[in-house]
């Protein structure tokens, strides 16, 4: 039986790759960086399958591709498939949901308690020999514990948030969402509000949505004026769900106390964001899934999306809007 053959263009573990080649005649992209456009154009002309990771999947690339069949993301975003085009010559996409959510809830909880107590702010204070006897509360932050917690998007990571906040640090948890969660009502005790009360009454807001058209910006000046003067806004979403200039202005007049940022409108962030010199927020270099054991559950899972698509299994791991007609 003849191999399909598969372009690993994504970083992925040993294991994943031995499980690819187990079924797949492959070729792995080797290079310290991304794979250049016109060597992935180049390498795409005879596969069937290829492993990426925020490589846009559009016309231009498909145009390169004419025997490709599936595409799967080392990621549990797909932002970077343009679906009409995918649909439209019968692609499958896929995305390794259901393997990230605990190590992204870990660093929600993590920048929420790093900006409410100023950990990276006065771990440089004493560092640079600033710490002095009679410091008081000019080192004082705010409490993390028995507050309000907003979450926007309950799908398996907002859950995993809530359920730390909820069990962990006994605060009220509210969320808003396209559909309600009745079983997270149920079982994790919290609170659906509609969207501009959650916006009001919460001390803490965490952005936790795909990107869609529908979630571009959809935070922007009149959010971050409908919050607490002494709200933390949080997101480990996307950065282009978030208007940042607005965002900028809102923390540069103190309409919010402070922010937790994982990602940014333009990754790598530039040197000269405003953002990077504001001491009242934490900057991390979108790390939500960066932990070895994440990343190789990731990586293997994009491996088996990968191996079942092309063998006609259509798993729960295939975006549904790129699922053929009559799979499940």
């Amino acid at each position: 039986m003849i191999k399909p053959k598969v372009l690993i263009a994504s970083r992925i573990s040993k294991e994943a790759e031995a499980y690819i080649g187990t079924y797949c005649d492959y070729e792995r992209w080797e290079g310290p960086r991304q794979i250049p456009q016109e060597v992935l154009f180049e390498k795409l002309q005879d596969k069937e399958g290829a492993i990426l990771t925020g490589i846009p999947v559009n016309e231009e690339l498909l145009s390169h591709a004419p025997k490709l069949r599936v595409a799967s993301n080392v990621s549990v975003g797909y932002n970077n498939f343009d679906i009409k085009a995918m649909k439209a010559r019968g692609i499958i996409g896929t995305n390794t949901p259901g393997v990230l959510e605990n190590t992204v809830a870990d660093l929600v909880m993590g920048l929420m308690l790093a900006t409410a107590r100023r950990i990276s702010e006065l771990d440089h204070y004493v560092k640079a020999g600033r710490w002095k006897r009679e410091d008081n509360k000019n080192l004082f932050g705010l409490d993390v514990y028995g507050t309000t917690l907003g979450i926007i998007g309950m799908g398996r990571i907002g859950e995993a948030i809530a359920k730390r906040a909820k069990f962990g640090f006994d605060m009220e948890v509210r969320y808003y969402n396209r559909t309600r969660k009745y079983e997270a009502e149920k079982h994790l005790g919290v609170v659906y509000s509609d969207f501009e009360t959650l916006l009001k009454t919460s001390d803490f807001v965490v952005l936790i949505v795909p990107l869609t058209e529908d979630t571009y910006h959809m935070i922007g000046t009149k959010e971050f004026a409908l919050m607490k003067e002494s709200a933390f806004f949080i997101n480990a979403s996307r950065g282009q769900t978030v208007d940042e200039e607005a965002l900028i202005r809102a923390l540069e007049n103190k309409e919010l106390l402070g922010a937790g940022l994982d990602v940014f409108e333009t990754e790598p962030v530039q040197p000269d964001n405003p953002l990077l010199r504001l001491p009242n927020v934490i900057t991390v270099p979108h790390i939500g899934s960066s932990t070895e054991k994440t990343r190789r559950c990731m990586a293997m899972t994009a491996a088996k999306n990968l191996v079942a698509a092309l063998q006609g299994d259509i798993t729960d791991s295939c975006v549904p809007e790129l699922r053929r007609k009559g799979s499940r």
